[in-house]
């Protein structure tokens, strides 16, 4: 089985759902696409980049795929659900509000560099939103090494400040919540 650790964000409703709805709603829609899912609490954080616009809640996802999953497919997979729930590329701005933001961020040990698709994810090391609730889950990993590295990666972010204004919420939502232990 290949380790996959996602990032989930979500700064802005969709029909009538609020971000917190959102990543439950994309919660239970990865539980299907990956085994054996465990998720991070949900933080609140300021956005980047862009800085004006509402707070994103920020979320992690640790779970397995078979050896076989090729990245490129379970990237459109997590497009799907992101589109379904209101995510439009074509006519957004980019680092600016999003209804749901579902990146891969580690797929199992690949190195991928494409304009598509870049994993690790290639902003990872700068963002402490990802990096606290990767750190997080990836205790549910047997691979000690790669969270040791994203543990000291966010130990530099705190030195410099980059991890200010990150608040915990909450377990993941609680739709979700009791589904994140169980085999699948």
């Amino acid at each position: 089985m290949k380790r996959v650790l996602l990032g989930l964000g979500s700064n802005k409703s969709f029909n009538g759902l609020a971000p917190m709805e959102l990543l439950s709603h994309a919660g239970e829609e990865l539980s299907r696409l990956m085994k054996d899912v465990h998720f991070s609490s949900v933080y609140r954080t300021k956005a980047m980049y862009v800085e004006d616009q509402e707070d994103f809640y920020n979320a992690a996802a640790l779970g397995w795929v078979s050896d076989d999953e090729d990245a490129f497919d379970f990237l459109h997979k997590i497009n799907e659900i992101e589109a379904k729930y209101g995510r439009d590329r074509s006519r957004e701005v980019r680092f600016g509000p999003r209804s749901l933001d579902i990146d891969i961020e580690l797929f199992g040990d690949e190195r991928i560099e494409t304009p598509e698709l870049q994993v690790p994810h290639i902003r990872m090391e700068e963002r402490a939103f990802v990096l606290i609730p990767s750190v997080e889950v990836l205790k549910y990993s047997a691979d000690e090494i790669v969270r040791e590295k994203y543990i000291n990666c966010l130990a530099a972010l705190e030195s410099k400040g980059g991890a200010e204004g990150i608040i915990k919420l909450q377990a993941f939502p609680k739709a979700v919540e009791n589904g994140t232990d169980r085999k699948r």
